[in-house]
């Protein structure tokens, strides 16, 4: 595990932060990222320790740092610095130091209504601001007052600090929730973690006009860099989770199905079964469950289809792994399965041993440390695997379109010709250029997808949605796949820049679901019939090496683009367009729109 890997020792990496960085950017595989920290207080070592953060996320930033406390007036006033640098994120850290008007015990409820209108008025000026230089924003809530005027009474008179606080929480979470590219950091509730005793520190603040305890700013600055690798995509898809001692209590092979603790009938029984509706939960936000477990099969299963207090049923998982062969194997093949990157999965096991061989076996699947069963749900949810920053209907189906998978894959084996079975799907697609509706799954898509990506750009949403207004310099594309097993979902989209007769694809994405099924070849029909209706003659594009896009390396020579650099790691290519082009999807009826 990573010294930066939660639960983590802030004392620590205060610190050795120099040593962590240095080891850290020996890595060389970075995301560059433009992040500009705008203040409200002091943000020195907030930006020192953010920036580890980040690097451990594979996100390599350059920060531009604003004045102290004048985030307001770096954005109302910007002198051309703030525009000329182009931040991808603009963080504002402000904290209840930044509240101006506060009411006071001899205010009217109608002064103090007026106060926390002007107070939000500001904060919302703030943000639409930020906006306006096309970068994702993120901002803070409000911390809780140290001391309360009214004592308890402080959170239900209107002249109390902790109800206006309360109030103007609540005002700012409705105003973000109707926003597109802002995002929330909660420090309400990351105070109410630590304690306000802790998260407050007087002489921090009277002495280096730090807003929060030193001590408390690795907290702060992980609880940041959680959202941009969330908006960058870099969030975990699945887990894969031992039975015995994990999902339940007891071994189900040695004590039998009745003889495990599950349900609430018994203490010991309680924190297993709320562990499963955790992760019952979890299912409903995309995540994939996975089982992995040393067991006889058909017994292990009897703990979910014997005990009907357990909350998890078989069918909730997508691979079901019980026998004896190393858990490292099992894993191995259930990321093959699924059709996703080791790197993707979080791996709970209550077994120490287990969890070293698997880390040592497969580096990239992330093991955190647990404990006692008590324990479990707050490893997973403090680390911040599944750090949600934009929901998708897409997202809501993901369990149910890897089953459909699993269902195509067991039909393909029933054919010996790959066209016959490609036919008996009965495909059907839709495809048009980038609108409005579809911008958040498009900038999720570009942002998660890995193989099926030729060039490795990210697109923030504000630049998806640039890009929609922008109807001369670009072609845009987005694909949706139905077969008989079910909607896939919108799984690919393009985006080629116009300069004249040609056109530069700058993206090409497409979702491991639907790939080598010629979804790509009807994606190629339609940009090239875009092209031609734009009077362009040629398609240049490129293949940038990454760990995970081998796969396509040869694509486009297969369809007929010329090879005009190859390196080890880049090729680049140029495509005529031929006057009698001929269509190359034959099997998927495809819908334009």
């Amino acid at each position: 595990m990573s010294v930066l890997d939660y639960p983590f020792d802030s004392a620590y990496i205060l610190q050795k932060k120099k040593s962590i960085k240095k080891e850290l950017l020996a890595n060389n595989k970075f995301i560059d990222k433009k992040v500009a920290i705008l203040s409200g207080s002091t943000i020195g070592e907030i930006k020192n320790i953010l920036e580890l953060f980040l690097l451990n996320y594979g996100i390599k930033p350059e920060f531009k740092v604003g004045g102290y406390n004048r985030y307001f007036e770096d954005l109302m006033f910007d002198d051309g610095s703030l525009k000329e640098f182009g931040p991808d994120f603009i963080y504002i850290h402000t904290s209840n130091k930044n509240i101006e008007n506060l009411p006071v015990p001899q205010d009217t409820a109608q002064q103090v209504q007026e106060k926390l209108e002007k107070e939000f008025a500001r904060y919302k000026t703030v943000v639409e601001k930020a906006l306006s230089f096309g970068a994702v924003v993120i901002v803070n809530n409000f911390e809780m007052p140290f001391y309360r005027m009214y004592g308890n009474k402080d959170a239900v008179a209107v002249q109390g600090v902790v109800n206006f606080t309360t109030r103007l929480n609540l005002m700012i979470a409705d105003y973000i929730a109707t926003k597109d590219n802002v995002y929330l950091n909660d420090i309400n509730y990351l105070s109410s973690l630590v304690g306000l005793d802790n998260w407050h520190n007087l002489e921090n603040w009277y002495l280096y006009k730090y807003a929060l305890s030193v001590d408390q700013i690795p907290q702060l600055a992980f609880s940041v860099a959680k959202i941009i690798k969330s908006a960058l995509g870099k969030n975990k898809k699945s887990v894969v989770l031992d039975l015995d001692n994990t999902l339940w209590g007891g071994i189900i092979g040695d004590d039998g199905v009745e003889g495990i603790a599950i349900g609430n009938e018994q203490p010991a029984g309680m924190s297993y079964t709320e562990f499963q509706s955790y992760l019952k939960k979890l299912t409903g936000l995309g995540i994939m469950l996975n089982v992995c477990s040393k067991n006889e099969e058909a017994i292990a299963k009897q703990g979910f289809t014997d005990r009907k207090e357990a909350p998890l049923s078989v069918d909730d998982f997508i691979c079901f792994k019980a026998n004896w062969e190393p858990k490292s194997i099992n894993i191995a093949n259930i990321a093959k399965e699924i059709n996703i990157g080791e790197d993707s999965l979080v791996f709970i096991d209550d077994n120490p041993a287990e969890r070293e061989i698997v880390r040592q076996s497969l580096p990239t699947v992330t093991v955190p440390e647990v404990k006692s069963p008590e324990d479990y749900i707050k490893a997973i949810d403090r680390a911040g695997f599944f750090e949600i920053t934009s929901f998708t209907k897409d997202d809501a189906k993901r369990n149910e379109m890897y089953k459909q998978n699993a269902q195509r894959a067991a039909a393909e084996s029933s054919f010996t010709d790959y066209t016959d079975y490609l036919l008996s799907l009965n495909m059907t697609g839709e495809i048009g250029a980038f609108s409005t509706a579809h911008c958040e799954r498009i900038t999720q898509l570009i942002n998660k997808t890995n193989q099926f990506n030729f060039t490795t750009r990210r697109y923030a949403q504000s630049e998806v949605e640039a890009i929609i207004e922008d109807k001369i310099n670009y072609i845009s594309a987005y694909a949706k796949l139905v077969d008989k097993f079910g909607d896939n979902g919108i799984t690919a989209c393009f985006i080629a820049s116009v300069e004249g007769t040609n056109a530069n694809i700058d993206l090409w994405v497409m979702s491991c679901r639907v790939f080598k099924r010629h979804f790509e070849y009807a994606m190629l029909d339609y940009v090239v019939g875009k092209c031609k209706e734009m009077g362009v003659k040629t398609i240049t594009a490129s293949w940038l090496r990454t760990a995970k896009n081998v796969i396509i390396k040869d694509f486009y020579e297969s369809v007929g683009f010329e090879v005009t650099m190859d390196t080890e790691d880049e090729k680049r290519y140029i495509y005529n367009i031929p006057d009698d082009y001929e269509v190359k999807n034959k099997v998927i009826e495809m819908e334009t729109v």
